[in-house]
C-alpha cells in the first residue's frame, strides 16, 4: 500500500532581532507568571469569539504524526452545567471519602480544596477537552476502520497548555480540573467511544473578591539544568 506523503513548502519565518526576542520572552513570562487557578467565577459572559480563538490556538499545537487527537466541547447551557456539576461532585465526594490516600489528602489540604465544585455552574462556560484514543476512518465500501493514534496524551497535554496560555493572554481565568473517574463526561456530552475526557476547564472572569492560595513557584535555578 502506498503511503500518502505531504508536499513540502517553504517555511514562512520572520526572524526577530535579539532585542525583540528578549522583550517578547520577558513580556510573556511576566504575563504568565500572574496566571492563577481560579475557583470563584463571575457569571459575566465571555466576549464573542474569545473561546473560539483560544481553541483554534490550542488546535494549532504539535501532535504525534500530525493526527491532532483532540476534541474541545464548549458548554454554556445552564442545565447541562448543573448536570456536569452534580456528576463531578458525586465522583469527587467518593474520591475524598474513599479513593484518595491520606498522603494525597494531606498534599491537597494546604490548597483548601474539597469535593464541592461550584465553579461548574458559576463560570459562564466550561471547556471539556477529550483525547481521541484512536481515529475513525470511513472507507468507500461503507465500513469503518480504526486508525491508531500516536503520543495521544503528550499531544493533548501540549494542546491544553496552548489553550490555557491563549485564555490567559485574553484575560480569561481558568481552572484545570480532572475529576476521577471522568467517564460521566463522555456520556453526558454525547461523545463517541473513541474519545476519553482529558481535562475540564471552567473559564470566565474571576468573581469580585475572589481568593487564591498564597503559593509560589520554584525558582528558575530549581528547574533549569545547564550543561
Amino acid at each position: 500500500m502506498r503511503v500518502k506523503t505531504y508536499p513540502f513548502v517553504p517555511l514562512v519565518w520572520n526572524q526577530p532581532t535579539p532585542e525583540e526576542s528578549r522583550a517578547r520572552a520577558k513580556d510573556f513570562r511576566e504575563s504568565m507568571a500572574k496566571r492563577r487557578s481560579v475557583r470563584h467565577f463571575s457569571s459575566e459572559p465571555i466576549p464573542d469569539g474569545v473561546l473560539e480563538d483560544a481553541i483554534a490556538c490550542a488546535a494549532s499545537a504539535p501532535s504525534g504524526a500530525n493526527q491532532q487527537p483532540w476534541t474541545f466541547v464548549v458548554v454554556r447551557d445552564p442545565a447541562l452545567k448543573q448536570q456536569l456539576r452534580e456528576a463531578a461532585e458525586a465522583e469527587e465526594r467518593e474520591s475524598y471519602s474513599n479513593r484518595m490516600s491520606q498522603e494525597w489528602l494531606d498534599a491537597l489540604a494546604p490548597l483548601g480544596t474539597d469535593w464541592t465544585k461550584p465553579h461548574f455552574t458559576d463560570a459562564p462556560a466550561i471547556l471539556v477537552v477529550f483525547e481521541q484514543i484512536y481515529g475513525v476512518q470511513s472507507l468507500p465500501d461503507g465500513t469503518v476502520k480504526k486508525v491508531k493514534h500516536y503520543y495521544v496524551q503528550e499531544s493533548v497535554g501540549i494542546a491544553v497548555g496552548f489553550l490555557i496560555a491563549a485564555l490567559t493572554q485574553a484575560g480569561i481565568a481558568t481552572l484545570t480540573h480532572t475529576p476521577s473517574p471522568m467517564g460521566f463526561l463522555r456520556e453526558l456530552l454525547g461523545r463517541p467511544e473513541n474519545e476519553r475526557a482529558f481535562a475540564v476547564l471552567p473559564v470566565g472572569y474571576p468573581a469580585a473578591g475572589a481568593l487564591v492560595p498564597d503559593i509560589g513557584k520554584k525558582p528558575l535555578d530549581g528547574v533549569l539544568v545547564r550543561k
